[in-house]
């Protein structure tokens, strides 16, 4: 049980899982609210040498507040790292890759150290010259960037961020990078780049071409040479085809991200973090934190209204403790030190955008909804720019201040070179209990699955409010609406309802678009989004939805067209696919149990890997019994975790197969050996605490690895809408 009452029980469970801290034997030491104070006390210590013991109070007491009112959250490695040894609080890197073996592998090694400490990198490649071109020191030929990414990712693959965190990259590539068609189909095969999101940077030049459809110039970085021209038609073609094909490549559109960027004399941006919404310097870091918007709405005489002094004082205060955050931090680099600190860059978001919009009553893809993503993100823009300035005027500015346009323009100083990012918020938002990021609802209702098999409603506590409003909350209907996922097919339920709780799958992706270009007009940095397509969208409709992008002002963009991933595994209502089970990890760990049955001892073996359960082996002692029986079963049931079957479903389908040696133990009666394969799955799911873990394809979306739901994309991460599960860079 949580000491906090406005903890959800799913995000009790991610933070035992993730978060709270464990003892040397691995038992958790912490409550949530322990963690807070935690963090809270680490966090206002940075105070101490501008505002004294009391002013160091204070911060606690308000940063406590926040937090665990839920009103603001710190990125994860905050949470997890602040106040304890490890100390690396920030979520965002980006390293340079040099054009030398030297250089590649330095890259490599700190991207290491990194993410151990919990952290996400990206990196550009376009330094790297290209395959076959020559290296001079040994006449030998190069092997180009993609060749050095699987470098990068196999690295990814062993470590392991801080114990809880599995790493997070981005690649990019410039568009006029002579390998740039091999990297656009580098993630065509599915089990490859699996630890990278990339995406192709799009130039001013190639757009000009692309406009003019016309040819655009291809260039070896290492000698500045021209060596190709390229349709840019064809080249657009074959990124919006990939992405059409699988959600990958996304677009940046580097030479806004550098115009729009305040310290562009210090050189350019070359990457961004892993989920795209912080373009960085080489040797930057960012830390991110988010304001639940759901949170700042309040009933007055019966309407519901946005409390703006709320929402100011969380700006003012979320601006002082992600300043601080920089000076608590342990960095992992001297380099990414020094770079920081003379930046000071912090980005703050908002979370809960959706629930905001339903609390006041408007439909996601309005207008009006349109209008207040304008004002809120106007608001928190100017307020945390006025609490930079404060912070400035009390501790000074970031060191490079009188390099920036800021200087120039004749602005007064900043403590911060950015400050505001829009995060996905993927695990942030389950432990605020709220929709993630800037992202539409994924639904009102859904079943929730847990171990022994019972199923749980869950639903949106507004819809389930409004429903009794309406009469309209029977057991029936909202079983069927939890069995569709969407509400817009469901005659029962009026339309003004149908407008409010509209979800990502109903929204046109035009709206998603305008959405994120609405967000980003008054965003520092760049916004997290998923636009999200029907199944039924064509490759043209993905190369208008960049050009849209380009049009509007973003600084990037990431699509998924539904049902894109060919080995997915689950789809809205349950619409049955052929499934082809993931590849089989090199490296696997579980638990043999020896289990006595009819016909002597069962030696069960249950094996996991990175994505959850994957394969059980049996093997029968000297008593004989029924082995090849006991083969077949354990492989058809290795077949099906590796092809995404719900653990429960199997589990449901051997438990009770009754054979005529079925005996009695002291724990049990076991039936016979598929009834003792079931419980020992089960057992060992109760052992290490997965809940229904099972695997999700890898790559592919698919179930999620701890409910069995499916898996949502949104915001550059895969996320579960029943028990919170997220696959994404740190946030």
């Amino acid at each position: 049980m949580s000491d906090l009452p406005n903890i959800s029980k799913n995000a009790i469970k991610v933070l035992e899982r993730r978060y709270l801290a464990r003892d040397a034997d691995g038992n958790v030491t912490e409550t949530p609210l322990d963690m807070f104070k935690r963090v809270a006390e680490a966090i206002a210590e940075a105070d101490r040498p501008y505002r004294g013991e009391e002013g160091v109070n204070q911060s606690r007491e308000e940063f406590l507040k926040m937090m665990t009112s839920l009103e603001f959250l710190p990125n994860s490695p905050t949470l997890m790292n602040a106040g304890r040894e490890l100390g690396q609080l920030s979520a965002c890197f980006v390293l340079p890759v040099e054009d030398s073996m030297e250089g590649i592998f330095e890259a490599v090694k700190n991207m290491a150290l990194i993410h151990k400490s919990g952290g996400g990198t990206g990196f550009s490649f376009s330094r790297l010259r290209p395959k076959n071109d020559v290296v001079m020191s040994t006449k030998g030929i190069a092997s180009g960037p993609v060749s050095f990414m699987t470098v990068f990712d196999a690295a990814t693959e062993t470590v392991k961020q801080g114990g809880t965190r599995r790493g997070a990259n981005m690649g990019v590539l410039q568009v006029d990078h002579p390998d740039i068609i091999e990297f656009i189909h580098s993630k065509e095969e599915h089990k490859r780049l699996n630890n990278f999101n990339i995406s192709v940077a799009l130039t001013k030049p190639f757009m000009e071409a692309l406009s003019s459809e016309s040819t655009y110039e291809l260039v070896n970085p290492r000698t500045g040479a021209v060596v190709e021209k390229l349709s840019a038609l064809e080249v657009f073609r074959e990124i919006a085809e990939m992405a059409w094909k699988s959600g990958e490549p996304g677009v940046i559109f580097l030479d806004r991200i550098n115009e729009m960027h305040p310290l562009k004399a210090l050189g350019e941006i070359e990457s961004t973090n892993p989920c795209g919404e912080q373009p960085l310097l080489p040797y930057e870091s960012c830390n991110l934190g988010s304001i639940n918007l759901g949170l700042m709405v309040r009933t007055n005489n019966g309407a519901p209204q946005v409390d703006w002094g709320r929402l100011e004082s969380v700006v003012r205060e979320a601006v002082h403790f992600l300043d601080n955050v920089i000076d608590k931090s342990k960095f992992p680099l001297p380099q990414i030190e020094k770079v920081t600190k003379a930046h000071r860059k912090i980005g703050l978001g908002v979370m809960g955008f959706a629930d905001m919009l339903i609390k006041l009553g408007v439909a996601y893809d309005s207008e009006e909804a349109l209008r207040w993503a304008r004002d809120v993100m106007s608001f928190v823009s100017r307020i945390s720019r006025e609490a930079s300035q404060a912070l400035a005027a009390e501790r000074g500015p970031f060191p490079e201040f009188h390099k920036s346009t800021y200087a120039e323009e004749g602005m007064a100083p900043l403590r911060n070179a950015t400050t505001t990012t829009i995060a996905p918020t993927g695990t942030l938002s389950i432990i605020a209990h709220c929709s993630s990021g800037i992202e539409p609802i994924f639904a009102v209702a859904y079943e929730k699955r847990v171990l022994d098999g019972e199923k749980l409603m869950e639903i949106h506590p507004e819809f389930l409010r409004v429903m009794k409003d309406y009469g309209l909350a029977e057991e029936g209907l909202i079983k069927r609406i939890a069995e569709e996922g969407c509400i817009g097919d469901i005659a029962e339920i009026p339309e003004d309802i149908k407008r409010i709780f509209v979800s990502a799958h109903e929204v046109l992706p035009e709206w998603h678009l305008r959405m994120q270009a609405a967000f980003q007009e008054f965003t520092d940095n760049a916004v997290s989004k998923t636009v999200n397509l029907p199944e039924s969208a064509e490759v043209d409709d993905v190369e208008n939805l960049y050009r849209q992008a380009y049009e509007l002002g973003l600084k990037g963009v990431t699509i998924y067209r539904y049902g894109s991933r060919p080995s997915q595994v689950l789809y809205r209502g349950y619409e049955a696919r052929g499934i082809k089970p993931r590849e089989r990890s090199k490296v696997t760990w579980g638990t043999t149990e020896k289990v006595r049955i009819g016909c002597g001892n069962l030696y069960i073996t249950v094996n996991s890997d990175d994505e959850g359960i994957c394969e059980v082996f049996t093997a029968l002692g000297r008593a004989g019994g029924c082995p090849s029986q006991s083969e077949a079963t354990s492989r058809l049931i290795s077949l099906g975790l590796r092809s995404g079957i719900d653990i429960g479903e199997i589990v449901e389908q051997l438990k009770g197969i009754r054979c005529l040696s079925s005996i009695k133990s002291r724990e049990a009666e076991v039936l016979s050996c598929p009834d003792a394969i079931a419980r020992a799955i089960e057992k060992y799911l109760r052992n290490e605490g997965m809940s229904g873990m099972e695997p999700s394809n890898g790559d592919a979306v698919g179930k999620c690895p701890e409910c069995g739901a499916k898996l949502e994309s949104a915001g550059g991460c895969f996320v579960c809408g029943s028990c919170g599960f997220s696959r994404c860079g740190p946030d």
